[in-house]
């Protein structure tokens, strides 16, 4: 191979390597609010996912808005879910169904007292908590339906705060 030829393709081997490592690097450092305000700002994050999560309103830029694209969610009854995409499709399939006049609804409510929101110096906050969910078919009567624990890793971003990581466990019926 000619010496102009190696070195260009040395050159592009090197720019396609920093390029991977730049996409995969852990993102820039961010500086968080003090905590009474962290708190203040999970909490409405949260409100917004779940509001987001369980309405009607089937705009996949909502979605898209509260979850990073490198998105990994665990739940321990229907498995792991990766990337923000799948996430925002999964929503709207779902958001559709919802939308037909006799289909089932959700609605999520935070148990009181059992939210914890603390900082990850330099990149965001851990959300954990309890909550429990109503269900209702079309615009029958709401029932309690389950309980379930959850810890969210939130990325606090140049747009705002992020859903980076989810682990949504111990769900269980509630009679």
């Amino acid at each position: 191979m000619p010496m102009p030829i190696l070195f260009a393709a040395a050159a592009a081997a090197a720019a396609a390597a920093a390029a991977t490592a730049a996409a995969t690097a852990a993102p820039a450092t961010v500086t968080l609010p003090p905590p009474a305000a962290l708190r203040t700002q999970i909490e409405a994050r949260d409100a917004r996912l779940f509001a987001v999560l369980f309405g009607l309103d089937c705009r996949p830029q909502r979605m898209a808005e509260l979850v990073t694209d490198d998105l990994e969610f665990y739940h321990d009854k229907d498995g792991a879910a990766f990337g923000g995409k799948d996430m925002v499709d999964t929503f709207m399939r779902i958001c559709a169904e919802r939308s037909q006049p006799n289909a089932w609804r959700s609605r999520r409510e935070l148990v009181p007292g059992s939210l914890t929101v603390d900082p990850v110096p330099g990149y965001g906050a851990i959300e954990a908590g309890e909550h429990v969910f109503y269900e209702r078919r079309g615009e029958g009567p709401e029932k309690l339906a389950g309980r379930a624990r959850f810890a969210n890793l939130w990325r606090l971003t140049p747009d705002g705060w992020r859903l980076a990581r989810v682990f949504s466990y111990s769900h269980a019926a509630v009679k």
